[in-house]
């Protein structure tokens, strides 16, 4: 499988690339910086130099084409302002998506955030990021054209990851290493079944593979 990744040098994102390509698929990511493309190619990764903020639909549709899922992995980060969180974590992620169907990319993945709603109250830089993150996956949910699946992770930390996972419509608040975050994307990414769901992931007692297949099955 070809899989393009948009926000590529993120820290899920290269932990993503690095699983990907040990399971043999063909991973691409798209980056802003060229001096970032080293990192993907030695995560196992193919290093698209390519601004989301400025990008056309049809420049992001070329990159998706003939892949065969797309995972929206980009963020501000923490460090930049209420209007970056418009411009990337919500805009950047409908461009995604309209270049996606454009490209007849149908399974698309979106790494979101416990806590995501376009209604979300109050001022503060992460209020923005949670009502942009919403508002895109609100966004996501009205496309018939993809087969859509919404990860939304608890709080991140840089443990290291145990294979065991919580993860459902709802887990309650929680941490969970990028570790594990990335283990799952890299299971739903061959999980169709999983299509149409948003779902948390915080830390647990259930192994990976288990816990994809299981919220598969139901």
């Amino acid at each position: 499988m070809r899989i393009v990744i948009a926000g590529g040098h993120g820290q899920i994102a290269l932990r993503l690339e690095r699983l990907l390509s040990a399971r043999g698929h063909e991973a691409a990511g798209i980056i802003r910086r060229p001096e970032q493309a080293d990192d993907l190619r030695e995560a196992g990764a193919e290093p698209v130099v390519l601004d989301l903020e400025s990008a056309s639909t049809e420049e992001v549709a070329a990159v998706l084409q003939g892949a065969d899922a797309a995972v929206f992995a980009a963020g501000a980060g923490p460090d930049s302002g209420v209007a970056r969180k418009d411009t990337v974590d919500r805009g950047a992620a409908v461009l995604f998506a309209d270049a996606a169907e454009r490209a007849g990319v149908r399974r698309y993945i979106v790494v979101s955030s416990m806590g995501a709603d376009a209604r979300h109250e109050g001022n503060e830089v992460f209020d923005v990021y949670l009502r942009a993150k919403g508002a895109a996956d609100d966004d996501v949910r009205s496309r018939p054209g993809l087969d859509w699946t919404i990860l939304r992770p608890g709080s991140l930390t840089n443990d290291a990851g145990t294979g065991l996972v919580q993860f459902k419509a709802s887990t309650g608040r929680g941490t969970v290493p990028r570790d594990d975050v990335a283990a799952v994307l890299a299971e739903l990414v061959e999980s169709p079944a999983t299509a149409g769901l948003t779902l948390e992931l915080i830390s647990g007692k259930v192994p990976v593979t288990v816990a994809v297949k299981d919220v598969a099955g139901n």
